[in-house]
């Protein structure tokens, strides 16, 4: 009986199946990451929607700043 659930790899092989692990690991630590930042734009939404601050005041429109 031949066990084919452990192939083996010449020495191509075990060099592209590291690049492809590589790679897929990036792939999942960059997705992570946006995940994270994704939750935490959310929760930081849920807190700031109330409005609590005051309004930005607005100019006098005849009124006009000088630049000096």
């Amino acid at each position: 009986m031949n066990d084919d659930s452990n192939p083996k790899f010449s020495a191509r092989g075990h060099a592209e199946a590291a690049a492809r692990q590589r790679r897929q690991a990036e792939a999942l630590r960059a997705n992570l990451a946006r995940r994270k930042a994704q939750g935490r734009a959310r929760a930081e939404g849920e807190t700031d929607g109330d409005g609590g601050g005051e309004p930005c005041p607005v100019p006098d429109p005849g009124v006009q700043d000088s630049e000096s």
